[in-house]
């Protein structure tokens, strides 16, 4: 796997940029051809140092991808056990640390399944199987953060 990540620039004298409207504006290019903008937060003191908030910024991107990752390994694990899914949204919640580093040290997952006849267990399952063993991105940000789950389960 792998990703490209380039600063949008160039920049100006003034530390504003000419193509993008925000000094921090970074672009990534992944291995299988897509593109993410991302951007930094606005910085009152210094903007020449701050985003525009025109885009994600980037711990936001790693939060949204573990949402990803576990959602898809959800829905996996449902439809190879035969279960009618028919929706799974997760909302993710986090706490960081306030200094720098500021690794996420707590992330709350809460998933809402919809489905039809679909036992609450299979749903309680499959969530431990991808906190467990195959969410790569949960694991290891299992490292720094406690990480807590919870379900909904809506028939449709």
């Amino acid at each position: 796997m792998e990703c490209t990540v380039s600063w949008t620039g160039p920049h100006t004298a003034t530390g504003t940029t000419t193509t993008s409207g925000s000094a921090m504006s970074f672009l990534a290019t992944t291995g299988s051809g897509h593109t993410l903008v991302m951007d930094g937060a606005p910085d009152a003191t210094k903007p020449e140092n701050g985003g525009a908030n025109l885009a994600p910024r980037p711990m936001e991107t790693v939060l949204a991808g573990t949402g990803g990752c576990t959602a898809y390994d959800v829905v996996l694990i449902l439809k190879r056990g035969r279960h009618d899914v028919r929706g799974c949204t997760v909302r993710l919640t986090s706490e960081r640390a306030e200094t720098d580093p500021k690794v996420f040290t707590k992330i709350h997952m809460h998933f809402v399944v919809t489905g039809r006849g679909i036992a609450a267990s299979a749903v309680e399952r499959a969530i431990a199987m991808s906190h467990d063993k195959y969410c790569s991105a949960t694991i290891m940000l299992g490292k720094t953060a406690a990480i807590t789950t919870g379900f909904e389960l809506v028939e449709a």
